[in-house]
């Protein structure tokens, strides 16, 4: 299945997320070995003895909701953080890289789905953000993109449409915020049940797990 969904993506050079949250190293390992370099994890004292004990090549993104007091656990080595949901989280992102002397990737998460579990910006929550001075005083973070789950559904239109909108606010942000800054280029969307929508709507970048690992294992 690797092999084909990397086929898929290779028309429109879209990344490939290996979400590997609750699989063995030997899992991750075994894909590896098959080329895959980027992986993501959803919690920070799960992803930190996998970066230990895995090829140190990775590149790892946090995709799940991140609370403040993990920040500094993943900081020293996490390539991209797609899940920076407020602006306090942004905050303790930079604070966190200027003590190791980094600047941490990130993508804004807004939230495009009817249901309310799901976090994130929205226009005016993400206007606040950039236009205010906390903000023009972090050097240690960068954004790069932005990130959103589709609605948990079977109506395919739903997820299209909310899919579109999160591109449309991709381009807005881009274009009054981002214009001359070529690293602003991400739009994570898609996972193992909607990602062939989300290739459709422009995304540059997926996260699956699912397809690669099988059924997610529960537990602890």
């Amino acid at each position: 299945m690797y092999k084909q969904i990397l086929e898929q993506l290779q028309p429109t050079q879209t990344k490939l997320v290996a979400v590997s949250k609750t699989k063995p190293v030997e899992a991750i390992q075994r894909l590896y070995d098959q080329g895959q370099r980027i992986f993501g994890e959803s919690k920070a004292q799960e992803l930190t003895p996998k970066y230990e004990e895995l090829p140190k090549d990775i590149e790892w993104h946090m995709i799940g909701h991140l609370q403040r007091n993990k920040v500094k656990y993943i900081a020293p080595y996490i390539s991209l953080i797609h899940s920076v949901d407020s602006p306090r989280l942004l905050k303790e992102v930079n604070k966190q890289a200027r003590k190791e002397d980094r600047v941490i990737d990130c993508l804004l998460q807004f939230h495009i789905a009817d249901e309310e579990s799901k976090y994130g910006f929205n226009w005016d929550t993400a206007v606040d953000l950039l236009e205010g001075e906390s903000y023009a005083q972090m050097e240690h973070i960068r954004i790069v993109g932005v990130m959103g789950m589709a609605t948990f559904t079977e109506n395919t239109n739903q997820v299209r449409r909310e899919f579109q909108e999160l591109h449309r606010i991709f381009k807005k942000l881009k274009s009054d915020y981002f214009a001359g800054e070529e690293r602003f280029k991400e739009l994570s969307m898609g996972m193992s049940g909607d990602y062939q929508i989300a290739l459709e709507e422009g995304s540059t970048m997926v996260r699956i797990g699912t397809l690669l690992f099988g059924e997610r294992e529960y537990g602890d």
